[in-house]
C-alpha cells in the first residue's frame, strides 16, 4: 500500500473519530433517545447492499423514508450523511486498498469534497422545510434520470486510464467540490462521477475508489454540520449504520452477479414516486418551519 492511500485512510480514521465526538456531544445537547427499529435497520441493509453494487444509498434511502413517512423532510438530508457514514467508511477501505488510482488525484478530489461538504452541511442546516423538500424532489428525479441512462447504455464507455492531468485534473477536483456540496441536500456522486471520469477517458473502475472515498471523507465532515444544528434523526441513523455495514459486506464479499439492470429499474420506479411525493409535499406546505441556526 502506498503512501497516499496510507494517508487517506489514516485521515478518514481520525476525521470519523470527530464523527463519533460530535455525534455523542449531539446526543447529550440534543438529548437524543431515539433508537433504531428493525425498519431503519433493512432500509440500511438494502440500500447499503445497492451502494457497493455501484447503485447509490441516497435515493433509494429517500425513497424508503418518503414512503414510511418518517423521519420528517428537512431531517432527512442530515440522516442520510450521518446514517450511511460507517458504511461508507467501509466501502473506502475496501475499494481503495482493491483498486489503484493515480494517488494525486484521488488526495486531491477527496479532499475537494470534504471540503464542499463542509460549506454545504452548514447550508443545508439553515433551509426552511418545503425548501429541502424542493431540492430532494429534485435530485430524486435527477437520480431517476441517471439510473434510466444508465439502463439504457447511454453512459460513456470510458477509457484506460487511471490518472488525470493538466485541465482533466482540475475540473475534476472543481466537480467534486460541487458534488460534495451536493450530497447535503440529498443528490448522490455517483452517477455524475462515473460520467465525467468516463468523458475524461478513465477507466470505469477507477470511478470507485474516487467515489468511496469521497463519501468516506465528506460524509463524516458534512455530518460535523448536522450535529451542530441538531437536524438528523438519531434513531433512523442508528439503524442505517447498523444494517449499512451488513449490506457492505453481503454485496462485496457474498454476492458475485445480479441481474442490476432489472434492480436499477425498480429503483427508478420507487424513486420517482417518491420524487413526486415530495414535490407535491412541498406545494402543500402552506407554512415553513422555521430555520435552524448553526452557531
Amino acid at each position: 500500500m502506498n503512501a497516499t492511500k496510507v494517508g487517506l485512510l489514516s485521515a478518514l480514521v481520525l476525521v470519523n473519530i470527530a464523527f463519533v465526538i460530535g455525534w455523542v456531544w449531539a446526543a447529550r445537547h440534543y438529548r437524543l433517545r431515539e433508537r433504531p427499529t428493525l425498519g431503519d435497520i433493512a432500509i440500511g441493509l438494502v440500500t447499503d447492499f445497492l451502494d457497493t453494487l455501484g447503485i447509490g444509498s441516497f435515493a433509494p434511502t429517500t425513497a424508503l423514508f418518503k414512503f414510511r413517512g418518517a423521519p420528517a423532510d428537512e431531517l432527512i438530508p442530515g440522516t442520510l450523511n450521518v446514517g450511511h457514514n460507517s458504511s461508507a467508511f467501509l466501502e473506502t477501505v475496501l475499494f481503495v486498498t482493491a483498486v489503484t488510482v493515480e494517488p494525486a488525484l484521488l488526495a486531491s478530489m477527496v479532499a475537494s469534497a470534504a471540503a464542499g461538504a463542509w460549506l454545504g452541511a452548514g447550508l443545508v442546516s439553515r433551509l426552511p422545510r418545503r425548501t429541502i423538500q424542493l431540492f430532494m424532489g429534485v435530485a430524486l428525479l435527477v437520480a431517476a434520470f441517471f439510473f434510466v441512462l444508465k439502463n439504457l447504455g447511454a453512459f460513456p464507455p470510458g477509457g484506460t486510464a487511471f490518472a488525470l492531468a493538466g485541465w482533466r485534473f482540475a475540473l475534476a477536483v472543481s466537480v467534486s467540490f460541487l458534488l460534495g456540496a451536493l450530497m447535503c441536500i440529498g443528490i448522490g456522486n455517483y452517477a455524475p462521477l462515473m460520467i465525467m471520469l468516463a468523458l475524461m477517458g478513465m477507466h470505469p473502475l477507477a470511478a470507485f475508489p474516487i467515489m468511496m472515498a469521497s463519501d468516506g471523507m465528506l460524509q463524516p465532515v458534512a455530518s460535523l454540520g448536522f450535529f451542530r444544528s441538531g437536524r438528523f434523526a438519531h434513531g433512523p441513523s442508528l439503524g442505517l449504520i447498523i444494517g449499512g455495514v451488513l449490506g457492505v459486506l453481503i454485496a462485496f464479499y457474498i454476492v458475485k452477479h445480479l441481474p442490476l439492470t432489472a434492480m436499477r429499474w425498480l429503483v427508478i420506479v420507487v424513486v420517482s414516486y417518491a420524487a413526486v411525493s415530495m414535490l407535491r409535499s412541498a406545494r402543500a406546505a402552506s407554512t415553513t418551519v422555521p430555520a435552524v441556526a448553526v452557531p
